[in-house]
């Protein structure tokens, strides 16, 4: 029987550099976390393209 793990999904949006990627971390509705690692070039692609809807 698989052990019952609380979910931490409750603390802020962080990101942090870990050698040559960059990891997001965003908290989800309902429990747990989105992780993904990106490197440099895809951070700017995310930067830009969520500006854009920012911008709207």
């Amino acid at each position: 029987m698989a052990a019952m793990k609380p979910r931490t999904g409750d603390g802020p949006m962080e990101a942090v550099r870990e050698s040559r990627l960059i990891v997001v971390r965003v908290p989800l509705e309902g429990g747990g976390r989105l992780v993904v690692s990106v490197n440099d070039q895809e951070a700017a692609q995310l930067r830009d393209v969520l500006a854009g809807v920012l911008d709207n």
